[in-house]
């Protein structure tokens, strides 16, 4: 005959299990992960938008913890909002403050492919209004190839005085007059090895976005000697700047958010963006959403 349990060990079990259950919760809640804090507009007069970032934090969190280590990006040059590492009670907290429009937590989103200049009806006879090599062409993506012939800058003149923005340059990337700014974007700070910690492309999808949105001509282009012809871009004369936001294992929420705000205080006249998410946000939780509106508002 099978041994009979108890009452008190079966209530002993459930007080345990339960307390087991609470003990999780309450571990999972105090599990610090990556969240936005966007703020909308930038604050009027001398106000120093980083340091009100750090003085929210300080107010809750503990000060021992306010640090590089929390504050990942304080997005400033465009418009008004933070990335920082949290707790969901702390996220809770931020939420409820004056000014804070919303608080949610970045999300990885992948590499979208483009559609054709033709499929767009943008072919080269197209009349534009402005002098073609003074637009500056934004690419966030997974960086780019300098060395490909589709960003050769033979034949361009001086950088248009109105860009703003720097070149990352290293022993293994250089900007010239055709590719004039580079900067890659990485909080969290972990590389792959098969990465290149620089604005240099290791996926091929930003060298193939930014040739599609701006590559110069190329006589003879062929693939493995099929369909020969001339390769360019929408825009073949004009400027190419390279904000790294994707990497191997996808791109970022935060490190979107920072290159939009570099891109627009840059001086960038288009912003382009293949990257996306299957699920669908918000307004005020999207960071694609959030960065094209202060684009267009910034013109």
């Amino acid at each position: 005959m099978a041994a009979q349990t108890s009452p008190l060990a079966r209530l002993s079990l459930i007080i345990f299990t339960l307390s087991m259950f609470m003990w999780c919760s309450h571990g999972s809640s105090d599990k610090r992960q990556v969240y936005i804090v966007y703020m909308g507009n930038l604050p009027k007069g001398k106000v120093s938008t980083t340091s009100l970032h750090t003085s929210m934090l300080h107010e809750v969190l503990p000060s021992s913890t306010v640090g590089s280590e929390v504050l990942l990006y304080s997005y400033h040059r465009s418009f008004n909002g933070f990335a920082a590492k949290l707790t969901k009670d702390e996220a809770a907290k931020l939420r409820e403050k004056d000014g804070v429009v919303s608080v949610f937590r970045s999300q990885k989103k992948q590499l979208h492919t483009t559609r054709s200049w033709d499929f767009m009806g943008f072919n080269k006879k197209v009349r534009r209004s402005i002098i073609e090599s003074d637009i500056i062409v934004g690419m966030l993506d997974t960086g780019i190839w300098p060395e490909s012939q589709s960003f050769n800058d033979t034949g361009l003149g001086p950088i248009p005085i109105k860009w703003k923005g720097t070149c990352q340059s290293s022993a293994n990337f250089t900007c010239n007059r055709k590719i004039i700014g580079a900067k890659y974007y990485r909080a969290n700070g972990d590389i792959s090895p098969y990465d290149y910690k620089s604005p240099r492309d290791s996926e091929g999808h930003g060298s193939h976005t930014s040739s599609t949105a701006a590559g110069g001509l190329v006589s003879k282009a062929s693939l493995y000697g099929i369909a020969k012809g001339t390769a360019r871009g929408g825009v073949p004369s004009a400027r190419i700047a390279v904000y790294k936001i994707c990497w191997s294992d996808g791109c970022y929420d935060e490190d979107i958010l920072a290159a939009f705000d570099d891109a627009i205080a840059d001086g960038v006249d288009i912003i382009s963006l293949s990257v996306g998410s299957i699920f669908s946000s918000e307004y005020f939780d999207d960071t694609i959403a959030i960065g094209a509106f202060h684009s267009m508002k910034n013109g």
